[in-house]
């Protein structure tokens, strides 16, 4: 976990960009969408041998999914790897992963939901990742959203522009420095001490989490769990971003009334409602890339990398 971080080298016309699905399967419309999107990019994107399979509710067996993403980040044929979706069944990889030397060819590795764990094994490696919109997003924006753009913006190299949205009511105003890390919340609980637990370790963490269809019992639980294990009285700052699809409880008509009491005394600045997650305003971020956060009385800024 304390290897230096790499930043993936940028990508230039005629890079190309392998298309995995190593957890869920996915419709052939939405990957032929997202190759489309590339190409006007002026990437080559290709569409791996068993990205279109099913097996079940995955994208063909292990050994398919595993040989599709092993050869994407490992030949140099590849200079990107977009994960199609997510779903579940990343987890499945990432012990056989792990052995991969992944840092003599480091390469972006883009995707969200279940693609945290992966973003982990990236991480765990001393290798930057995108969490971004999957091909779903690019297929039905055609790239020509703001999320989109700043995807390929960091695709190329260039600077990306911060991320900027309303303070929310519960923020915790302050500025932090450190690292960026986080991803989907259930995938990370999941991962606490297992090799790519990759928030318990560090004390130098701007946290970001996001989830869908977890009550709000199952976050204060695992939120629990980060106090009692003492992760959140080491981290450098807190960014919430999208919960969605949970019901209200008699308690909390929010996910944010019932976390804003779990970190109010840390001293740390604390974000709330950050576009990030699943949802249509889903900017990219970069993990295991250093960060700022600044939570201010009307704006919330994440300048991603610093």
């Amino acid at each position: 976990m304390n290897l230096p971080a790499i930043i993936p080298p940028p990508l230039r016309k005629g890079s190309r960009i392998a298309i995995v699905s190593p957890s869920g399967a996915v419709d052939a419309d939405v990957a032929d969408g997202a190759a489309e999107v590339f190409s006007s990019w002026g990437f080559v994107p290709e569409i791996m041998p068993h990205a279109l399979c099913r097996h079940g509710s995955f994208a063909g067996t292990m050994e398919e999914r595993l040989a599709d993403i092993t050869h994407a980040l490992i030949s140099p044929r590849y200079d990107a790897v977009m994960c199609s979706r997510g779903g579940f069944g990343a987890v499945h990889l990432l012990d056989p992963l792990s052995r991969l030397p992944l840092r003599d060819n480091p390469k972006w590795l883009i995707g969200y939901s279940d693609i945290t764990a992966l973003h982990c094994l990236m991480s765990s490696g001393g290798i930057a990742s995108l969490h971004a919109p999957n091909c779903r997003h690019l297929a039905e924006n055609r790239g020509r959203d703001d999320c989109s753009l700043r995807l390929l913006d960091i695709l190329s190299g260039k600077e990306p522009r911060p991320v900027v949205a309303p303070t929310h009511s519960l923020a915790i105003a302050g500025k932090a420095t450190g690292v960026l890390r986080g991803g989907n919340f259930a995938v990370l609980s999941s991962l606490i001490s297992t090799p790519f637990d990759t928030i318990t370790r560090s004390d130098d963490t701007i946290l970001f989490l996001e989830d869908i269809s977890e009550p709000i019992y199952k976050v204060e639980r695992m939120l629990h769990t980060l106090r009692l294990n003492g992760t959140l009285s080491r981290l450098r700052g807190i960014i919430f971003g999208q919960f969605t699809n949970y019901r209200p409880t008699d308690l909390y008509e929010t996910m944010e009334q019932m976390i804003a009491p779990l970190v109010a005394d840390l001293g740390i600045p604390v974000a709330f409602n950050f576009p990030t997650g699943h949802v249509d305003l889903n900017y990219p971020l970069m993990v295991s890339a250093p960060a700022t956060l600044t939570v201010g009385e009307h704006t919330t800024e994440l300048i991603n990398p610093v």
